[in-house]
């Protein structure tokens, strides 16, 4: 397998989507859009103002962009107009669009905002929410009580929205016949963004190894969980060094589960199949990086 590295001007490159031709866009920290084409070079698109997060692409050319702050937006790259299409929400992460243009997207918390995330890793509020947007621009809460609501993924017939619930290592599938149940459960680690791929299946980040002291600690009383992120940053539960990611087919059943080497990338919390190479964002890097197997 081959691991590259590629730099971003900007840190956290938290999500990636990949355009035809190649060219990669994702977004850091600083609001900042950016275009990197398949040389390695990198350009800024567009500025949000916020903080965007999840990445995909929108059938008029556009982006959608999940801004963590600002909330749903489309935004246009060759000129950085921005439109707002849903606001309202606490911490908007990641979308899928389906084929008529309707948009799933997912509010991870209605208490804690993207800077508290880790409140929410260990509090588990379980206010979590996947909602849906028409093309006629009316918002909808399909389902809530998610455990940090978090990536988000169509059925390859667009029978189910799958979205990630990082506290609790699953992946949950909310069927638009009403019905609700599990893709999958007891993950190696705490999932992030998930997508699906060009070859078809649904592709999960692991951002970190399963971690017994945060499962312990979200098993504990609600003030011992709410005291733990008070206490010094130096002595909270941290990520793991990692880069692993998965991929389930509409069944749940796992087809891939690749890992790389941590050393100068690490906490994968995007990820994109195209055409065979593995592209991935991390919360906490300046860069993106692509896996070809």
């Amino acid at each position: 397998m081959n691991f590259k590295v590629i730099a971003v001007p900007g840190h956290g490159a938290e999500d990636v989507v990949v355009a035809p031709g190649g060219v990669v866009f994702t977004g850091t920290e600083d609001g900042v859009i950016h275009r990197v084409t398949p040389d390695g070079s990198a350009v800024a698109v567009a500025d949000t103002g916020g903080r965007p997060l999840g990445i995909e692409l929108l059938s008029d050319g556009r982006l959608l962009v999940c801004d963590a702050r600002r909330g749903l937006l489309a935004v246009e790259p060759s000129s950085g107009t921005i439109e707002d299409l849903a606001g309202g929400m606490r911490f908007c992460n990641n979308a899928a669009v389906a084929a008529d243009g309707t948009i799933y997207f997912s509010d991870s918390s209605t208490v804690h905002p993207i800077d508290e995330w880790k409140a929410e890793m260990v509090e588990v509020t379980r206010t979590g929410r996947l909602l849906r947007r028409t093309p006629d621009g009316a918002v909808t809460v399909l389902r809530d009580g998610l455990a940090f609501a978090n990536g988000v993924a169509l059925a390859s017939d667009e029978s189910f929205v799958a979205v990630a619930e990082t506290a609790t290592r699953a992946i949950a599938r909310h069927w638009l016949t009403g019905r609700d149940d599990f893709l999958v459960e007891n993950l190696p680690g705490y999932p992030d963004n998930i997508a699906r791929g060009s070859d078809g299946l649904i592709w999960a980040s692991i951002a970190s190894p399963t971690d017994p002291m945060v499962e312990r600690i979200q098993r504990g009383p609600v003030w011992i969980r709410r005291q733990i992120t008070r206490i010094p940053e130096a002595l909270q539960p941290a990520p793991k060094r990692t880069v692993r990611v998965q991929a389930y087919d509409d069944n749940g059943r796992l087809v891939h589960d690749l890992t790389a080497d941590s050393l100068h990338f690490h906490m994968v919390t995007g990820v994109r199949e195209y055409d065979g190479r593995i592209w991935m964002g991390s919360l906490h890097e300046s860069a993106i990086a692509v896996l070809t197997p």
